[in-house]
């Protein structure tokens, strides 16, 4: 495939917050081999904010300060419908290190989901307990959230994807392993991918090396697959040896020092926006690069991010108010709201030491409009870690969502030869909403 980069020095005027002019280097890459889809790049994306967008002018104003990184990719469809990419960075830097706290979940789903495919007699409703074989670990044999509090892979992505649950992804970890984890994700072409410790759970970096056992059970309550307690020898440290901030609290002592992110977890932008790329458009990718999930089990998780919460029958999440755009940042992100019923943004959100990331794939059914967003911020004014003093409300959710509508401003706008046929996602949501 030839693929055409063009680096532009793109003036930013009109900043709000400083009335100054700054020069913002973004950089446009064609992931396309036709001309005449290269020749849809737009030099003006992300070139004038308006002022409707103060927060926005305000952030790209301060990269620096905000650590913001940000990439879109414009999809543009050929006659025979056929996606192609028109990718545009700024600030992206795969050696500027930021948490991926909760994002890394989707690539872990989708592993999970090639594992279970490669298994005879487990399905994603086969019943899923979880033992412990040391003291920092978890025994899990029931879910109250689940259907007859029965613990299943299902339930656990399901949960993952609507509500961003820390247990069902640990789950997940504590099945696969360290090893599996990175190798596969790296043999996919992930190469900054970097999983290494579970999600809000005080446990050392060794600890995090050692894996539950566990076991599947069949509609009898007959064992079908047994897993002994298990460890990895070999370490992935994150290669970057990141430190960040001036201080940091640990078990509720200050420590006056920048904080080690080390043992901590690494997905660079370019590489979880390449996630949700796999999934939407495998084809666009080498067979080995590929998540490879059967039909039905795509189509069920593709549902699982397509669907809001209050579209849930089981779990019903709107008894448990949980709002739609609760685990929504880019476009919806703020105050609880309801949502357009035919705009849908399949993503996966990050949120944690002052950072808040979001990356998926928006669709509106109605406009035939679709692109992917990748954008993580920084937001944490005082320089202290673990004090749950950052500024989300303020500044972070704000920023994702003038990001959002300012795209989808400018991108709907944007003439569109060929239409995309977005029927099997309105095929989805007449299967799964009831």
């Amino acid at each position: 495939m030839l693929v055409r980069i063009f680096a532009l020095s793109i003036i930013l005027a009109s900043l709000a917050c400083t009335a100054q002019s700054s020069v913002l280097p973004v950089e446009i890459e064609c992931r396309s081999d036709h001309a005449a889809i290269c020749d849809q790049a737009d030099s003006r994306l992300l070139a004038k904010i308006p002022d409707q967008f103060p927060i926005l002018q305000q952030v790209l104003a301060n990269p620096e300060r905000y650590k913001v990184q940000i990439q879109v990719s414009q999809i543009v469809r050929d006659p025979q419908q056929q996606p192609h990419l028109i990718s545009y960075r700024l600030f992206v830097d795969d050696e500027r290190y930021f948490y991926p706290a909760s994002t890394v979940k989707l690539p872990v789903t989708l592993l999970a989901l090639e594992w279970l495919q490669q298994q005879a007699q487990i399905g994603l409703d086969s019943t899923f307990h979880t033992y412990a074989s040391r003291d920092s670990q978890q025994m899990v044999t029931e879910d109250v959230m689940a259907v007859g509090h029965r613990p299943t892979l299902a339930h656990y992505i399901w949960q993952v994807m609507m509500v961003s649950d820390n247990p069902g992804f640990n789950r997940m970890y504590e099945l696969l392993g360290q090893d599996y984890i990175n190798q596969q994700l790296r043999s996919k072409g992930l190469s900054s991918a970097t999983i290494n410790h579970r999600l809000s759970l005080p446990m050392s970096a060794a600890e995090n090396r050692h894996y539950n056992p566990l076991a599947f059970f069949n509609a009898e309550h007959e064992v079908i697959l047994q897993l002994p307690a298990r460890s990895s020898q070999t370490e992935y440290p994150n290669q970057l040896q990141p430190k960040l901030g001036s201080a940091f609290y640990q078990n509720g002592e200050l420590i006056n020092e920048p904080m080690g992110f080390s043992d901590k977890n690494r997905l660079s932008i370019q590489d979880l926006s390449g996630v949700v790329e796999r999934l939407i458009f495998p084809e666009l990718f080498p067979q080995e690069q590929q998540f490879h999930l059967e039909p039905d089990m795509r189509d069920w998780l593709l549902a699982a991010m397509l669907l809001y919460p209050s579209e849930s029958k089981q779990p019903d999440y709107a008894a448990h108010g949980i709002a739609d755009n609760r685990y929504k940042y880019i476009k919806f992100g703020g105050q609880p709201t309801e949502l357009p019923r035919n705009q849908r943004w399949l993503n996966k959100i990050g949120s944690a030491y002052g950072f808040l990331t979001d990356a998926g794939y928006f669709v509106d059914l109605e406009q035939q409009l679709e692109f992917f967003v990748t954008a993580t911020i920084y937001v944490n004014a005082n320089q202290t870690l673990n004090d749950d003093t950052y500024e989300y409300q303020q500044i972070g959710l704000p920023f994702h969502r003038e990001l959002g509508e300012y795209l989808y401003q400018q991108l709907s706008s944007k003439p569109n030869q060929h239409k995309p046929d977005l029927s099997h996602w309105q095929l989805l949501l007449d299967q799964f909403v009831q």
